[in-house]
């Protein structure tokens, strides 16, 4: 089924509100609020200036919230402190804190959505609702519309929640906000505030699947195909990833990471997939740095580089964007099996120190340097092979950082673009003639894969390498000769590897 034609951009799903769209939920700062306050309380639990209860599952799910709202803090770093502390203090048990998983990270997936159905049932735009006040009401859209708590206890709970952050007098307008939003069920909601498919696709399933219009536009583009393809790669955008390890060769065996109800990977042969709830931090070989987290998309791209034929010397290697690290512990154990020297340079300090840590222990010859890879610190035509992992949207991993899609605009595309035709560039010229070169984002919009390497080719000495046949038995890697993963088909992040050899 061919895609249909896009509609009109709709700047809001009611208009007669005069809310924003659904891509650019406004912030300001927020204001002071109410801290809770934990010392006991002898007045009696009832009338409306009595003490709120304190429940320290949605006291953290809140504070996490306004960590990444007003600190750009990415959920998955700021989220374990948390629960460590919560466990220490409040003694929250296992179900407590996968709750509390749940209220984050299903509340950032689906903020767009829950955007629009909160400015159906407040009386101003959403840009004069304080962000605080926000982030309780999608803490209650969340557990009203996306989660099985019976409506009258997330209704009661987040009403508590709003008078311990944020004050009696707005905790009322919380609970008369949720009480409307509790009248319907998501499938309701969403029928009225998504206009209907064949008006305008891109806004529905914007709205539907809680992503951006410029990112729906822009995966449906790479994607291709009709709807029930673009339906099946948003949907897997907001399902729970998997936890993956990587063994590193020459270090550990994938069988020491098959513990409990964890399985094998299914395209790397180094990867294992814990099972849900599963501690990484509980099994040995990542406590030691011998296996690691990454994603099996991610270790298909440096096996692909790795095992990319090659004639003549195979004994330097470079990895020009280490950082964090994963893609480079996983090449310099590769390497040393086969007595290769591998490179790893990070711009960042703070990230070079991150690729030493992962590299630490490596049985092989490696070297970590802080430098910038568009400016190389070496001689042309020095290593056989080159992978460049370039920064780039990271639309291909918004399972992983849900908040991501809400923070990236596209007018980055301005800046990361040249940056990504630098060090491609930089790469092939790094590589010595007959050296292979990949390039590879965690991003799957054309800007930022195809047309660079169209781009660099037209000026560089280079010719594409299929590499397909290094990732064998996977389906749906289309015509070639580089590759495109994808959540919904490959169970990856939406990795993009181009491999080019220096002529």
């Amino acid at each position: 089924m061919p895609r249909p034609p896009r509609g009109p951009r709709a700047s809001s799903p009611i208009p007669s509100r005069s809310t924003p769209p659904v891509s650019s939920r406004p912030r300001r700062p927020a204001r002071p609020h109410h801290r809770p306050n934990r010392g006991s309380d002898s007045r009696p639990d009832r009338g409306p200036n009595r003490r709120p209860k304190r429940d320290p599952v949605r006291l953290l799910a809140f504070e996490a919230l306004r960590a990444v709202d007003e600190r750009g803090a990415y959920a998955n770093l700021v989220l374990p402190p948390l629960l460590r502390q919560a466990r220490e203090r409040d003694g929250l048990d296992g179900r407590d804190t996968a709750l509390a998983t749940e209220l984050v990270y299903g509340t950032l997936r689906r903020q767009g959505t829950y955007d629009a159905v909160v400015a159906a049932c407040v009386d101003r735009p959403l840009r004069e609702v304080d962000p605080p006040v926000l982030d309780v009401l999608s803490l209650g859209a969340h557990q009203l519309l996306g989660t099985r708590i019976p409506s009258h206890a997330a209704v009661s709970a987040t009403v508590e929640l709003a008078r311990a952050v944020l004050g009696e007098g707005r905790a009322k307008f919380v609970n008369a906000v949720l009480r409307r939003i509790a009248a319907d069920d998501l499938g309701g909601w969403l029928r009225k505030v998504a206009p209907p498919y064949d008006e305008d696709p891109e806004e529905h399933l914007a709205i539907v699947h809680a992503h951006p219009r410029w990112i729906v536009s822009a995966l449906w583009d790479a994607l291709g195909g009709g709807r029930e393809d673009i339906e099946a790669l948003l949907a897997a955008d907001n399902a729970r990833p998997e936890v993956v390890l990587a063994a590193r060769p020459g270090r550990a065996a994938p069988a020491e990471l098959l513990t409990g109800d964890a399985a094998p990977g299914r395209w790397s042969p180094y990867a294992v997939r814990l099972a849900e709830g599963g501690d990484p931090g509980g099994i040995d070989a990542v406590r030691e740095g011998r296996a690691g987290v990454q994603d099996e998309g991610s270790q298909l791209v440096a096996l692909a580089l790795a095992n990319a034929p090659l004639a003549g010397a195979d004994r330097r290697w470079l990895d020009g964007c280490a950082g964090p690290g994963g893609k480079a512990a996983l090449l310099g154990a590769l390497a040393a099996e086969r007595g290769a020297a591998l490179l790893a340079a990070e711009r960042q300090p703070h990230r070079a120190r991150l690729v030493a840590r992962a590299l630490a222990g490596n049985p092989g010859p490696y070297q970590v340097v802080t430098a910038d890879s568009t400016r190389s610190a070496w001689r042309p035509g020095s290593f056989d092979r080159v992978l460049v992992d370039v920064p780039c949207t990271g639309l291909g991993a918004l399972r992983r950082r849900p908040e991501a899609r809400w923070r990236r605009r596209p007018d980055d595309l301005d800046s990361l673009v040249p940056l990504q035709r630098a060090l491609l560039t930089e790469a092939l010229r790094a590589a010595r003639p007959g050296g292979v070169v990949g390039y590879a984002t965690c991003s799957p919009h054309p800007a930022e894969t195809r047309a660079v390497v169209r781009d660099v080719l037209a000026r560089e000495g280079a010719e594409p390498v299929d590499a397909r046949p290094l990732l064998p038995d996977m389906p749906g890697l289309g015509e070639g000769p580089d590759v495109q993963l994808w959540p919904h088909l490959h169970g990856t992040d939406a990795m993009y590897l181009a491999l080019l050899r220096r002529v």
